[in-house]
């Protein structure tokens, strides 16, 4: 297999938007993304087209999602909303981003991409409090490595900052109280559209959340009707979820530390996980982590987490590099490596795989 290097914009596009308004808050968002937005839009249209998802279904999803949003969180549809006309898009339009997981659960062409996360709890010393922290890549389509930006939005119950995709609401970030998540995709044969998208999901907890327990129970309040996986922390808990269509359940830690690839690590959802869809891949890439940890000592920092994360020829691709040779839907990259830390408020996004840390500048946000 050959590999080619991740194209990469000179300046990656960073998002302010302050307002105590959803709505106006959106128009914020929206209106830097105006002149990125469209593309963003073509990308998913031809990943939507190619797993024989018609427009007229992707726009019905879209709507269904919308109704789905507003009767869970009236403030994140408007929010969307806003997006949408600071843009000059549609909002079912911004909608189809935010629920580009459900949509694509439909599916059986474009598999889902791969991540890696882990996330420490560090007991403190005598009279000192536990420390927690977190690393993930975020692995997804190279053609959409342009389409996303880091992010900072304040004027809701928490300041957040983060990554996240052109008009989507939330991913990947921490906020102002210092509770932090990692986001990595699941799959399950029941996952669809008619639920709050998992995006949306992200985003209302940052907001919201001041603490893993509000998180927890924010997330197990929420009607779901795809998968993903959530690691919440704060400065001094933390937990590893498995959310799906069937129910919401908390993954063991193992010493300390919580390891997530892509398959469910609970009994109940893994019976009707998309075994075709991950596997021997999210296997491989967790058995390899978790032999490595062994194998060197779980990491006290957070930048002992993000060198575990590189890898190379003939491992498991924790680091991953696009093959050129795959059609559209199978080149999946790194594009971006980010690291959380609760105690700090703060999220370091670099612009690159873990095999970059070194050669490339982190961009440090920090959220209050």
């Amino acid at each position: 297999m050959t590999t080619t290097p991740i194209p990469r914009p000179a300046h990656r596009r960073h998002v302010e938007a302050v307002a105590a308004d959803p709505y106006e808050r959106g128009t914020v968002r929206g209106g830097q993304l105006r002149a990125t937005l469209p593309a963003a839009i073509e990308v998913y249209d031809r990943l939507f087209a190619l797993g024989g998802v018609t427009e007229a279904a992707v726009r019905a999803d879209a709507e269904r999602a919308l109704e789905a949003i507003g009767a869970f969180r009236p403030a994140a549809r408007a929010e969307i909303g806003g997006v949408a006309q600071g843009a000059g898009v549609e909002p079912w339009r911004v909608a189809a981003l935010n629920a580009r997981t459900e949509i694509l659960a439909r599916s059986t062409s474009v598999p889902p991409g791969e991540c890696t996360t882990i996330v420490r709890r560090v007991a403190g010393r005598a009279g000192t409090p536990p420390r927690t922290f977190g690393a993930q890549t975020w692995d997804w389509h190279v053609e959409l490595s342009e389409l996303w930006h880091t992010v900072e939005v304040r004027g809701g119950r928490h300041g957040v900052v983060g990554l996240t995709e052109d008009g989507i609401l939330g991913k990947i970030g921490v906020n102002s109280a210092g509770l932090a998540l990692h986001f990595n995709i699941l799959g399950h044969v029941r996952d669809g559209v008619g639920g709050v998208p998992v995006h949306v999901l992200a985003a209302v907890v940052l907001e919201e959340a001041g603490s893993v327990a509000e998180a927890v129970e924010i997330v197990r309040g929420a009607p779901v009707a795809s998968s993903g996986s959530f690691a919440l922390f704060d400065e001094a808990d933390a937990v590893l979820l498995d959310l799906s269509p069937v129910g919401v359940f908390a993954v063991a830690p193992e010493d300390g530390t919580f390891l997530r690839t892509n398959h469910f690590l609970t009994p109940r959802p893994a019976a009707g996980e998309k075994t075709w869809l991950y596997q021997p891949d999210s296997g491989e890439r967790r058995d390899f982590v978790r032999a490595r940890l062994a194998r060197r000592g779980a990491p006290a920092t957070p930048d002992g987490l993000t060198a575990v994360l590189v890898t190379g020829d003939g491992e498991p691709p924790v680091t991953c590099l696009p093959d050129p040779d795959k059609p559209l839907g199978q080149r999946w990259a790194s594009l971006a490596t980010v690291a959380l830390e609760p105690a700090t408020r703060t999220a370091r996004i670099l612009d690159g795989t873990p095999a970059d840390i070194g050669s490339r500048d982190w961009r440090v946000l920090v959220a209050g």
